[in-house]
């Protein structure tokens, strides 16, 4: 039994030692190669959208509604209405107000005072 444990050992080792004589380099081709790999590479990088610093609805003074969503890029989008169009005010420079054609909102805070066509300017709280 001896024998049989050190020929059976002897033989693994030489499995072993033929086996380590092999270089075992894996070569990834890439057959399918990105035809814009190069114009992706080179790109000027993109700059994410704007996020949302606060939502807030306004109760105005003459009892309406107004919808206002303040955003990072110092812009504002009003509505009248919860899923009306949007307009977008833009403060100058970063410093309120925001103004667009016929279109003025004093700031970013819960009393503000928002001026629409035909409506005139208006005192609104959160």
């Amino acid at each position: 039994m001896s024998r049989s444990i050190h020929a059976l050992a002897a033989a693994s080792a030489a499995a072993l030692l033929t086996l380590s004589a092999c270089e075992n380099k894996t070569e990834v081709v890439d057959t399918n190669p990105d035809p814009q790999a190069e114009v992706l590479a080179n790109a000027a990088k993109v700059a994410p959208p704007p996020m949302i610093q606060a939502s807030r609805v306004y109760r105005c003074k003459d009892n309406a509604l107004l919808y206002a969503d303040f955003y990072t890029d110092n812009t504002v989008q009003v509505r009248t209405e919860s899923s009306g169009e949007a307009t977008t005010l833009t403060a100058t420079d970063g410093k309120p107000p925001f103004v667009a054609e016929g279109y003025s909102l004093s700031e970013n805070s819960k009393q503000i005072s928002y001026t629409a066509p035909g409506k005139g300017t208006r005192s609104c709280k959160a």
